[in-house]
């Protein structure tokens, strides 16, 4: 069964305006509404935190306005109970989202690893993952499964703390993985890129549900 906010998002992203095709993805909405919920703020910040122009913000805000999901007012934007239900939704997938250092699996300055719950199974070669990634502007993707009590990478690592000792700490440290569950570590020249990498591999898991 599909799950409603990836349809609700990329409903929303696809959506057609009058002028220049939109800068942003559906990663960028999902960003936005992370970073609302975190705390009420105004354009200019959010443009920051997004890594777009405030033109961008703007049409974000609109259409998550328009969707019901977000609420405006002098203050700056707070998600409204839709927003935070889906969000919910969300984060009942997308358990945890962190910054991470450099480790043996990292690919760049800057990585973002984040929790996906009970999808080892629909794991194949990791390579959709790292495809999705490099799309959207990361240096790429490694995805790991946490199966029979240990970490594994497929076709590289049956046991990753033996082979990856410092990233398999970093994971169970920061992540606390469980059975079936997956980590995405993306990396990128830049946070913003690693994460919208990051997200960009862990949305492959919700495709054909």
């Amino acid at each position: 069964m599909p799950y409603k906010f990836k349809q609700r998002l990329e409903k929303i992203a696809a959506e057609k305006a009058p002028g220049p095709s939109p800068s942003f993805s559906v990663f960028h909405l999902l960003r936005a509404i992370e970073l609302v919920a975190e705390k009420t703020m105004g354009r200019a910040r959010l443009a920051d935190g997004l890594n777009v122009g405030e033109g961008a913000v703007r049409t974000i805000l609109e259409r998550l306005k328009d969707d019901g999901l977000v609420a405006i007012s002098r203050d700056g934007c707070a998600l409204t109970s839709e927003g935070l239900r889906l969000l919910k939704e969300y984060r009942s997938i997308f358990e945890k989202k962190i910054e991470i250092g450099k480790n043996e699996l990292t690919l760049g300055d800057y990585n973002c690893a984040i929790l996906i719950k009970n999808r080892g199974h629909k794991i194949k070669s990791g390579v959709e993952q790292r495809d999705a990634s490099v799309m959207v502007g990361a240096k790429g993707a490694t995805t790991i499964m946490f199966k029979e009590g240990r970490l594994k990478i497929p076709s590289v690592s049956d046991d990753v703390a033996a082979d990856f000792p410092k990233a398999a700490s970093q994971i169970v440290r920061f992540l606390a993985p469980k059975e079936n569950d997956v980590i995405i570590i993306g990396s990128a020249d830049s946070l913003g890129k690693a994460e919208y990498g990051t997200l960009a591999a862990a949305w492959t898991f919700l495709n054909d549900c």
